[in-house]
């Protein structure tokens, strides 16, 4: 006979199986038996099971970006991964919401000493940079080339009747502290335009064309003709050859900041016209007044000293302000940030963040400010994200594809949401590297999208908005990490996870 207390341990038993919930099939990502009853969950998880994937960490989120916030699908959402450029879309959000889209940067000249009656002026001319990613750069509606800049510039001295200076022409770089260039970017990409150095006093998007000479032959050298625009004391090594089966530019770039002697390695496509490759300015601000110093010279200003930098700030109480130069508002810099996927502006960004919260314009203390929003506004925590610069730049940076999807729906309830909204690329814009390429055409729809996408090393990410079927907007993001491959595969997973998005009700 089976026992009374025989008995209780059965029915324990027994409860005990039938509260064990129920596992889901092996798919190579684990789904909780609440996400299968999620509108995609089943479909996603079976989308992902493509080669291209294979031996990878991918995950992805989406959900309604009004109050509910109801997800759609879910698989490794709260799981850290690299976000490559999509980390953008935070420093965006961030600089709106605390800088306002109205904010402008500004750049002012000062006069040591106010010019006599001769058009002397017995002292030196300061430039005192204030943090302008823009200037004289035309990239952003409104700006002006550095051209334009500089000629203004010399308009406001003629303006002033100054046709001598007896000094110097001075880049006050005081604004900003600590490295230019954040400490986990690699190596191999520094002294390239897209990891151009972050200084106070910028220009022409500190950066510089290599122009090499016509070389139609392959497993050739290729000869660096000429430099645009022309930098003082510049020493370029070439070791790059050319490469008769690809048309891509695989040439990089090697510099630190500061540094003169830059050498360039890898490879570029064969051609009969001449090839070209940009490089980050090695010292933006001194080339800024050695640029000026040589504009005013050819309009006749004398200038008896030398163009130089300076870090430490001076009493600018008794000197005369002759100009203040602005720029576009940050609204239109955003749509560069996010639509043109623009490192430099990023990093300045960031650090413009700083100053607004009173601190000094570094690294470290735009990183605090940014993450103090995130927390403020209750869209991550620091378990969540681990960043290391503003643009996406490092392989190191860490944040989960929820805190993305977070603050796009943060930004949706926003006053500033049509600005946010607008910065971002439609899947066939140009802009941002065409990372949907076949995307929905045929239906016309692709105004119903906008996306950030992010590629660096064994990285691919995308993030967006999507209007569903009844209208309502959709946040999501999707993030790719430790890709063995370049694998068209992986766009097609992401462009057919969208459409369904489009689709849902």
């Amino acid at each position: 006979m089976v026992s009374v207390a025989q008995l209780k341990v059965c029915r324990l038993w027994l409860i005990a199986c039938l509260c064990i919930p129920f596992v889901a099939a092996e798919t190579g990502f684990s789904a909780s038996s609440e996400n299968n009853t999620l509108p995609l969950q089943d479909w996603t998880e079976q989308q992902i099971k493509i080669p291209a994937l294979n031996g990878s960490l991918w995950g992805g989120i989406a959900t309604y970006a009004d109050d509910s916030g109801s997800e759609l699908f879910n698989i490794q959402a709260d799981t850290r991964l690299t976000p490559a450029s999509t980390l953008k879309l935070v420093t965006t959000a961030a600089a709106l919401e605390l800088l306002g889209p109205n904010y402008r940067f500004q750049t002012r000249l000062y006069a040591e000493k106010t010019p006599d009656t001769n058009g002397r002026l017995a002292g030196s001319l300061y430039v005192r940079g204030g943090g302008d990613a823009t200037l004289g750069s035309s990239r952003v509606t409104g700006a002006e080339t550095s051209t334009a800049v500089l000629n203004k510039w010399v308009n406001a001295l003629k303006k002033e009747g100054i046709r001598y200076i007896d000094g110097d022409i001075i880049a006050d770089e005081s604004l900003f502290e600590g490295p230019s260039i954040a400490t986990k970017v690699n190596w191999a990409n520094i002294g390239n335009y897209f990891a151009a150095p972050a200084t106070p006093l910028c220009f022409n998007d500190n950066l510089f064309t290599i122009h090499f000479k016509p070389q139609p032959l392959p497993n050739r050298r290729a000869t660096v003709e000429s430099v645009t625009p022309g930098i003082e004391g510049l020493r370029l090594e070439s070791f790059v050859t050319t490469d008769g089966k690809t048309k891509k530019d695989n040439a990089y770039v090697y510099g630190a900041p500061g540094q003169y002697h830059l050498q360039i390695f890898g490879t570029i496509p064969t051609n009969k016209n001449g090839f070209a490759i940009k490089g980050a300015l090695p010292d933006p601000a001194l080339f800024t007044v050695q640029s000026l110093k040589k504009t005013l010279e050819e309009n006749g200003i004398t200038v008896s000293g030398t163009a130089k930098t300076v870090q430490q700030e001076p009493d600018y109480s008794s000197m005369q302000l002759l100009h203040t130069y602005k720029s576009p508002a940050l609204k239109d810099i955003v749509v560069i940030v996010n639509k043109r996927s623009f490192n430099l502006y990023a990093e300045m960004l960031l650090r413009a963040l700083a100053l607004e919260g009173g601190q000094k314009a570094s690294l470290e203390n735009g990183l605090a400010v940014l993450n103090k929003f995130l927390k403020d506004n209750k869209i991550t925590t620091a378990q969540e994200a681990v960043i290391y610069d503003g643009s996406g730049l490092s392989r190191d940076n860490l944040i989960t594809p929820r805190t993305l999807v977070k603050t796009l729906n943060f930004m949706a309830k926003s006053p500033n949401f049509d600005y946010y909204y607008k910065s971002l690329a439609t899947p066939d814009d140009r802009g941002d590297l065409l990372i949907l390429r076949r995307f929905l055409k045929p239906q016309k729809k692709v105004n119903e999208v906008r996306i950030k996408g992010g590629t660096i090393d064994n990285t691919k990410a995308l993030a967006g908005y999507v209007y569903d079927k009844e209208g309502r907007l959709i946040s999501f993001a999707f993030m790719a990490n430790n890709l063995a491959g370049k694998d068209e595969g992986l766009f097609r997973l992401h462009e057919n996870i969208i459409k369904q998005l489009l689709e849902s009700n």
